[in-house]
């Protein structure tokens, strides 16, 4: 899947490197979520943690109007 293929929630595309904290939307509706890797504790293979700032969440809320 590519980022073109998702629904971005959050963020206006102008984050330099276009490597900002964003919720993203699958056309299944579940969410990715990228943001900076946390080492928290150590994640399952095949997954992995990423810290995203809570106004992040609060705009992908609103942008789907939760």
């Amino acid at each position: 899947m590519s980022r073109e293929e998702l629904t971005r929630l959050t963020g206006n595309g102008t984050c330099g490197k276009d490597d900002c904290p964003n919720v993203y939307r699958t056309d299944s509706g579940a969410f990715v979520v990228q943001g900076a890797v946390s080492h928290a504790f150590t994640a399952p293979d095949g997954e992995a943690l990423v810290e995203i700032p809570e106004e992040i969440l609060r705009e992908a809320v609103r942008a789907l109007g939760w």
